[in-house]
């Protein structure tokens, strides 16, 4: 759910500068950036292969995208096998099936052997049409998940709720559901028992592909290692190469109170667009007599926030007229995921680079299950073994029948840059609320324009330092967006997800 990351005494404190723990020159085999559950899988997997292993993060563990997932666990992809097969062959739609299953069962061992209590249960899931007209029917899906090995798959009349018919629906058995920020605090407390380190206030500025890897923090630690892993969410190493072949959206949830029992465990998933997805979990006061009713979707890109609250609105309206039973909104919140071009994540060696240095994103709404691939994946190839899903993430990839979509979005790229030649979207900065932002045009500067809660203005320039494209103002996540390539900044500028790593300037800054 939407609560703050376990704490364990084993992770470094964010107030404890990282010079006084490492000192400004540290050396290991693997160094992983990011604390999320591809970072976090990954340098367990390499801790169990016996790997010396540092976890860096900005900030404390799972506080990122992970965070803020409601963590379906499933082989039913999100852009579904027929469009899989369509831009990657029936081998592609194959492994990304065997791989999304493998993934599931990994979490599921992990949780055995680690003993995790992370509310984790395998469930079954449903997919239906809702109430539009897909352009791919359930009968294609079906036969095209059959194709990918998924030969369990069936169709049914309905999904199995009394509140409403969903009509023909696809059950996808075995799939699953945790709670993420349960099961990433045990497996920091793995690591640490398996020797790694995890260092949370390691803001990571620089990596160079040398013979060592080097890395450097913003607090002048510079670590070297055989091999690094850059697991952001949006790689912060990469300018273009990636960038151009993924885009950012923002997924909306409402967590609403329902009696317990009156809603049957599973995972419902509608293929309306923006889709809904809905599971089942435990509330803070475990053992109450409700639960809570996840509810997410009604994705938009990223930088398109005017209408926050209203997104909020339509999810609470789709779920009260399907869950009659719903009582009141008790969490409510969202969270980035990249979308690559051809749905399939990018994990591997980062394009271009130094061998040695890894990337995994583009999660697809699927960061937990494609954050477990990430782990098994990139293991392999730090060790050295064979992988038969190498090919299909590859992060270098160019899927020739995505086209259509790389367009789309780098045209939205070019009408993001556009907006440095638009008026400002208040007149002065003396129309911007407290606790709001807005953008300002000053000359022919645009000025990201903050007025806290107690009043008080904090200006800074609105380009990205990313790329430069003008970011946007969430009002719901009260933070500054990049619609371009995902980076986002708190109130004051400072960067808060990748791909930038700098704070948004001062205005007085070239």
């Amino acid at each position: 759910m939407n609560n703050p990351a376990p704490k364990t005494t084993l992770w470094k404190s964010a107030a404890m500068p990282l010079t006084e723990t490492l000192g400004s020159d540290v050396s290991t085999e693997i160094c992983i950036v990011g604390a999320g559950i591809a970072g976090m899988t990954t340098a367990y997997l390499l801790a169990r292969e016996g790997r010396q292993v540092i976890v860096l993060d900005r900030d404390a563990i799972g506080s990122g995208e992970t965070g803020h997932t409601t963590a379906h666990l499933a082989n039913a992809v999100d852009d579904r096998f027929a469009e899989i097969e369509r831009l990657h062959g029936e081998e592609g739609a194959r492994i990304c099936a065997d791989s999304h299953s493998t993934a599931i069962d990994t979490i599921e061992r992990i949780v055995r052997e680690e003993k995790i209590d992370c509310d984790f249960e395998r469930l079954d899931g449903y997919l239906f049409r809702g109430d539009g007209d897909p352009t791919v029917s359930l009968k294609d899906e079906l036969e095209a998940a059959h194709r990918a090995g998924l030969r369990a798959v069936e169709m049914l009349p309905r999904a199995p709720l009394d509140s409403f018919d969903t009509g023909p629906c696809l059950r996808f058995p075995r799939q699953g559901q945790c709670h993420p920020l349960k099961y990433l605090s045990a497996l920091a407390d793995a690591i640490i028992r398996l020797g790694g380190h995890i260092y949370s206030g390691a803001h990571v500025e620089e990596i160079h592909g040398e013979r060592p890897v080097v890395v450097r923090t913003s607090d002048g630690v510079t670590v070297t290692a055989n091999a690094v892993v850059v697991a952001t969410n949006s790689p912060i190493n990469n300018l273009f190469a990636i960038h151009t072949k993924q885009a950012p959206y923002r997924s909306y949830v409402v967590g609403a109170r329902v009696p317990r029992g009156s809603i049957p465990h599973g995972l419902y998933w509608d293929m309306l667009d923006p889709y809904h997805y809905v599971r089942l979990a435990e509330p803070a006061d475990r053992g109450s007599e409700h639960e809570i009713l996840v509810i997410g979707g009604e994705d938009r890109k990223t930088g398109d926030e005017e209408n926050t609250d209203e997104r909020f609105r339509q999810l609470e309206a789709w779920g009260r007229a399907r869950f009659p039973m719903f009582e009141r909104i008790d969490y409510h919140w969202s969270g980035q995921v990249m979308e690559p071009v051809d749905g399939v994540a990018f994990i591997g060696r980062n394009p271009a680079d130094h061998p040695d240095i890894y990337v995994v994103t583009g999660d697809s709404g699927m960061g937990m299950t494609h954050g477990t691939i990430a782990g098994i994946l990139i293991t392999d190839l730090i060790m050295g073994r064979e992988n038969p899903w190498e090919k299909l993430y590859d992060p270098s990839r160019i899927t020739l029948r995505a086209a259509g979509t790389f367009l789309r979005e780098g045209a939205a790229v070019v009408a993001s840059l556009a907006k440095w030649f638009t008026a400002g979207e208040v007149e002065s900065v003396d129309e911007i609320p407290p606790g709001s932002g807005a953008i300002v045009r000053r000359g022919l500067t645009k000025i990201a324009a903050y007025r806290d809660p107690d009043g008080v203005l904090h200006e800074r320039r609105a380009a990205c330092t990313h790329l430069g494209c003008v970011v946007a103002w969430n009002p719901n996540e009260q933070s500054w967006d990049c619609p371009c390539h995902g980076s986002r900044f708190d109130p004051y500028g400072r960067v808060l997800n990748g791909p930038a790593v700098g704070e948004l300037k001062q205005i007085e800054e070239d």
